[in-house]
Formats: structure tokens, C-alpha cells, sequence
């Protein structure tokens, strides 16, 4: 209901009478369009009350705006606003426009970004190419589920339900300790855990905290864009490092701290983003000696550490000795498969205070819940058995694409089968351009990213991250052939 204790004003003072006033203020409210045609109008008594008058007055008060054919009269159901109005009135009936319709009448500032992917009109029998996420139909709901309602109808669950801490739920993070202890290797303690909504928000509070404009971050190339924007956003200055086989190129790392005042070095030790490759040993431990040697602040992205094939993991920066300089980030987002947005943020106790400060100014905590949840599932090794189960399934899935882009896409495409993760890396012949490529695989049903996004502040790649984790044996075939339906047409019409 429409406010009409401030929409409608009485002077007590005016020769005018009471009943007159409202009558006349309701036609003024539908000439300027407030009221709408068809519109029923508040019951005598519900306007009496919230007018502080007597209903007799509103009654008197409706009877002059029918009478004024302003208003109609229906039998058992009260006044609504006239369907025709009266001829001779001061403006069109024609709701005005919306105050917001013109935009924004004040400057404000542009944020950097990039053209992705859309999936918001996906239609039925539509299959997608994402760029690496896991299988929703793997992940373990009922389990999430059943300790949530467990949770909530525990006694005296309400009282955790208030304000928290911004560093997250402590149950959380002390199974993140014992968690990250046994999977990673790392030394710490709750002190030195955040919880975040995903990765992504963890990577923009560690950038926040220690990037002013004009500072140099060095970052991979290619790298993760979303990254990079959020760098440059807060002002910095990306030094780009290549990456091959092995992964970022380390000595590389080490020029530019010679050669420049670097404030941060962000990177990808596992499955790197977009590419795919896992950073070497030999690597890892030049890299440790370069942060020693330099102090150099690192912000370690490792949202894909959980799933490999070929091999054991390697550790990860932050557990190696690095003398306090490596902030450790992850995500149990893409583990879970789950809309449920879940990462955490390892760092020195010190910086994490710091932090939890400025991201009460977004975000003044966590959400318990989800939170107390996932530690629960944590605690009884949920979380263990589906990540067997789910590194097995993947396992197969890798082994399927690569079967069929071997078999089907054979010269048209370049991959190297990754060792881990859940997307394989896919490089297309330049005679395909994928921005074309993708137009015509959604003509035919397959959804894809055009690649544009992976050579944000490089160069154009033809290329995508083919995400096999979340497609059945089925849809991986159906896929692939679409593609190779795709890049057989252009291939002929081009006589290639």
C-alpha cells in the first residue's frame, strides 16, 4: 500500500473543508500518474486510522471523487480509480518517467572490464563449454542439506545467528587448520585464517590492503583477467611474466624485482589460469628464494589445488619457508560445486586484523550458516569422501576429451592434456576464429566463450578453456561434435 499518511496533508486551518482536501489531493495524485486506473483505494477505515479523521470524512471524501469521476464505486469491494477518466484534466494520465530512466545525474567512476561469456539465456537441449567448474549434479546436497536443518534446530542455534566476527565462523577455521594442514602442508592457526565469499573477493581485499596507485604487481601472461582488473582498478601497474610449460618463468620474476620497486607478485601454482599448467619444482624453489630475497609480498591463487590426475601436487608457496610474505588464497566454490560462494584467505595474524577492518566496510561478516555447515562436513570427512569421488569421475572426463579432440578435431586444434583441474586448455588452428566459431556452435545448441577474455591486456589467443568437468561421457561427445561440425563447414567454405 502506497504511503497516504505522507501522501495526502490536511491543514486543519483552511476554509476549505477536510473531506474537500482529500478529495482533491486524490485527484491531483491521478493526474500526476501516482494512482493508476483500476487501482482499488484503501478501505474508509484503514485511511480513517491512518489519517487520524473519522471515517465518515473519508466516506464524504471518496463520494466527491465519484461524483467528480475520479473514482468508481464497487459494490463489496470499495472506490477504485476510474478506467475512464474525465476529459478535461491538467496532463495525460500516462505514468511519468521512471527518475532513474535517464541515468545518473552525478560523475562517478568507471571500472575496468572485460566482454565474457553469457549463459542467461540458456534454452532447453542447450549444452555449455564453461570455463572449468564442477559437475552440480556431483555435489553433495543432501549432505549439505540434512547438517543445515541439523544446525539450525539445534538449541539456542538463534544466538550464533547474530553479528560475528568479519575473520569468519572460528568452528571454520579451525577445521580449515587442520584441513589445509593435512592437504597442503601448511603451519598455522585460526589466527591465521579469513573466510571469504570465494576467491575472488579474497584476491580484491589482499590487493586493497597493499596496492596504491601507481605500485607494480606482476602477474602472469597470459593470466587470470579477472585479476588483472581488479589490479588496475585499484591503480596498479602490471608487469607481465610469460608462462610456459613450467609455468610463470621465475628468473624472469627476479629481473624485474631488480629492476623495479615491486609491491606485489601475484600467481597461479596450480592449473594456471587460462593455461592450465602447473607451476615446476625447480620453479617453486627459485621463486621462494626471489620473495626471501626481495621481501616480496605474494598473493598465492590456488583455487584448483584439489583436483589431480597424473600426479601428486606439488606443495604450494605458503608452505614452503617464505619468511611470512605469501598470502595464500582458495576456494571451496568449484570443490562443491556449489552456488554457495565459499573461499578463505591464509595470512599472517597481523595483516589478517588489518583486513578484517576494512572488509567490515563491505561485508560486516560471514555467513554462518553456509559457514558452520561446511565445517561440519569438514569435520565428518563429507568433504574428504566426495573429493575421491569426484577427483575419479573428473579423471575419466579428462580421459574422454582428450580421446575425442585427438580423434575428432585431430590438426584443427593444439592442447596439452592437463595434469589436473577442470578444463583443459584448447588452442585453435587461426584459419577458425573463435569469435565466429562461437556465433556458429550456438546456432547449433553449444554455448562457448568467443576467448576474447584470455588475451585481456595481451594479445588475441584463439583460445578457450574447455570445461570438462561439469559434461557427462554424452555431452562431451556431443559438444566436441558440434565443434567439429563447426570447424568442418568453415574449413570447406573457405576451401581449406
Amino acid at each position: 500500500m502506497l504511503p497516504y499518511k505522507t501522501l495526502i496533508t490536511i491543514d486543519r486551518e483552511a476554509r476549505q473543508p477536510v473531506y474537500q482536501q482529500i478529495a482533491n489531493r486524490f485527484a491531483s495524485l491521478i493526474r500526476e500518474g501516482v494512482l493508476k486506473p483500476g487501482l482499488l483505494l484503501p478501505g474508509s477505515r484503514v485511511l480513517a486510522l491512518q489519517l487520524g479523521l473519522h471515517r465518515k470524512t473519508v466516506v464524504a471524501a471518496y463520494d466527491e471523487l465519484v461524483s467528480q469521476d475520479w473514482a468508481t464505486a464497487l459494490p463489496r469491494k470499495g472506490v477504485m480509480v476510474a478506467t475512464n477518466l474525465p476529459d478535461i484534466r491538467p496532463r495525460s494520465f500516462q505514468a511519468p518517467a521512471s527518475p532513474y530512466a535517464a541515468g545518473p545525474g552525478f560523475s562517478f567512476n568507471s571500472i575496468p572490464s572485460v566482454a565474457t561469456s553469457r549463459y542467461d539465456r540458456l534454452q532447453s537441449g542447450q549444452l555449455i563449454i564453461n570455463d572449468g567448474f564442477a559437475d552440480m549434479r556431483e555435489a553433495p546436497l543432501e549432505a549439505w542439506m540434512k547438517e543445515s536443518r541439523a544446525l539450525v534446530r539445534r538449541p539456542r542455534y538463534h544466538q550464533r545467528l547474530t553479528y560475528g566476527s568479519a575473520m569468519g565462523s572460528l568452528h571454520l577455521r579451525q577445521q580449515l587448520v587442520h584441513y589445509l594442514t593435512h592437504t597442503r602442508g601448511l603451519s598455522l592457526s585460526a589466527d591465521n585464517v579469513m573466510t571469504t565469499r570465494g576467491a575472488q573477493m579474497a584476491i580484491y581485499l589482499t590487493a586493497a590492503m597493499l596496492l596504491e596507485k601507481g605500485d607494480y604487481v606482476i602477474v602472469g601472461s597470459p593470466g587470470y583477467f579477472y585479476a588483472d582488473l581488479c589490479f588496475e582498478q585499484l591503480g596498479a601497474r602490471l608487469l607481465r611474466v610469460p608462462t610456459d610449460a613450467e609455468g610463470i618463468d621465475a628468473e624472469e620474476v627476479g629481473r624485474l624485482c631488480r629492476t623495479h620497486k615491486v609491491r606485489m607478485l601475484y600467481v597461479i601454482p596450480h592449473h594456471h589460469h587460462p593455461t592450465t599448467v602447473t607451476l615446476s619444482a625447480e620453479r617453486r624453489m627459485r621463486l621462494l628464494d626471489i620473495i626471501r630475497t626481495h621481501r616480496l609480498a605474494v598473493l598465492e591463487d590456488d583455487y584448483d589445488y584439489d583436483y589431480h590426475y597424473s600426479s601428486a601436487p606439488i606443495l604450494p608457496l605458503a608452505s614452503g619457508d617464505h619468511g611470512g610474505n605469501v598470502i595464500y588464497v582458495g576456494s571451496f566454490t568449484k570443490l562443491l560445486g556449489l552456488s554457495i560462494r565459499s573461499g578463505f584467505l591464509v595470512a599472517p595474524a597481523p595483516f589478517l586484523e588489518e583486513m578484517a577492518r576494512l572488509r567490515k566496510l563491505m561485508d560486516l561478516q560471514g555467513d554462518n550458516l553456509p559457514e558452520e555447515t561446511l565445517a561440519a562436513l569438514l569435520a565428518d570427512g563429507t568433504i574428504d569422501r566426495h573429493l575421491k569421488k569426484s577427483n575419479k569421475l573428473y579423471h575419466e572426463r579428462r580421459d574422454q576429451l582428450t580421446q575425442l579432440l585427438q580423434n575428432r578435431l585431430g590438426d584443427k586444434v593444439r592442447f596439452t592434456e592437463p595434469a589436473g583441474g577442470m578444463a583443459t586448455w584448447l588452442t585453435f588452428h587461426k584459419r577458425y576464429p573463435l569469435t565466429q566459431v562461437a556465433v556458429k556452435a550456438a546456432a547449433m545448441g553449444l554455448l562457448m566463450s568467443n576467448g576474447e577474455q584470455y588475451g585481456h591486456g595481451t594479445w588475441p589467443l584463439n583460445a578457450i578453456r574447455f570445461g570438462f568437468a561439469s559434461l557427462n561421457n554424452r555431452e562431451l561427445a556431443k559438444a566436441v561434435g558440434i565443434l567439429e561440425k563447426v570447424l568442418t563447414q568453415s574449413a570447406q567454405r573457405f576451401g581449406k
